[in-house]
């Protein structure tokens, strides 16, 4: 089911070696093999306990071939894990720390395969945006074409296409570093994230808060129970019973109404938010009732 198929050779040595030693585990291994990669080049390997071991420390990563999705060997690993961590105790109790059953071997794979990457095509190349926005990318094409004028265009807020000039065509990684060195300050949408497990707020710079009247108020209900003992009287046949009694209190807190003003910065908005004196909780529901409003100049985003 998890597209795993062992060799059946492998399997039958693993099998024998159990019956004989607790001392080893069945593994899943990976690794990223870098664009430009090259065979002989060295990459750092990420062991983790595909069974119930309770810690890799101190273990070694027996010869293992790294395959891709396609079946083909790209790189073997082998050597010394490296887990940071470990399990102790005894028969009574124990103590882990960190994660012992996954660990790292340093430089432990060798990459045997190449993957062709070419990011040049037709002269052209393509800079995708971590975070698409239509005005960092017109700032990106902007400061490219400042040093070769018409060669930049905006394909979609995801992605610049740039095309090499002809005075660069046979050095074209000289052209491609030049423009990764260029410097824009990337577009910070107004957003506001809200986090109601924990109570965390997030506000970007460009949060704008027109002026507005807001009042919040906090309906408290306080429910106590103490019961009473009822006794029978003297001699009598009665028995003792418990009498139910439950104390309800209501109480709701009365504010002002406060005017908070129109905001140009996050500290002002943070200044008007702060006065209100509510806790950050509060905080979430003031949120969305500015946003329902129209005051809130922001995309709301609620987690």
């Amino acid at each position: 089911k998890l597209g795993l198929r062992a060799d059946p050779q492998i399997r039958a040595i693993i099998q024998q070696a159990r019956e004989k030693t607790d001392n080893i585990s069945v593994v899943m291994v990976m690794a990223t093999l870098p664009p430009y990669g090259k065979p002989g080049q060295k990459i750092d390997v990420v062991v983790a306990a595909f069974d119930d071991a309770e810690s890799l420390n101190g273990g070694v990563l027996l010869r293992t071939p790294l395959k891709g999705v396609d079946g083909e060997v790209y790189a073997v690993a082998s050597g010394p894990i490296s887990t940071n961590g470990g399990n102790f105790g005894g028969q009574a109790a124990s103590v882990a720390k960190n994660h012992p059953t996954t660990g790292r071997v340093a430089n432990g794979g060798v990459i045997e395969g190449e993957v062709p990457t070419n990011i040049l095509h037709q002269g052209f190349f393509h800079l995708l945006l971590r975070d698409p926005d239509v005005e960092t990318a017109g700032q990106i094409a902007g400061v490219v074409n400042q040093i070769a004028p018409r060669t930049a265009s905006i394909i979609d807020p995801g992605m610049v296409s740039i095309r090499v000039p002809e005075s660069e065509i046979y050095a074209p990684f000289d052209f491609v570093s030049a423009c990764l060195n260029l410097r824009i300050t990337p577009a910070t949408p107004a957003r506001v994230i809200i986090n109601e497990r924990t109570g965390t707020i997030v506000c970007t710079e460009t949060v704008r808060l027109s002026s507005v009247a807001i009042t919040h108020g906090n309906l408290i209900v306080s429910v106590s129970e103490s019961p009473d003992v009822s006794q029978p009287a003297p001699f009598s046949e009665g028995q003792t019973t418990t009498v139910p009694r439950t104390d309800v209190n209501l109480t709701e807190e009365s504010r002002a109404i406060n005017i908070v003003p129109t905001t140009a910065t996050v500290s002002d908005l943070a200044s008007s938010l702060n006065a209100l004196g509510v806790s950050p909780r509060d905080l979430s529901s003031i949120f969305q009732m500015l946003k329902e409003s129209g005051a809130l100049h922001a995309e709301l985003e609620i987690k």
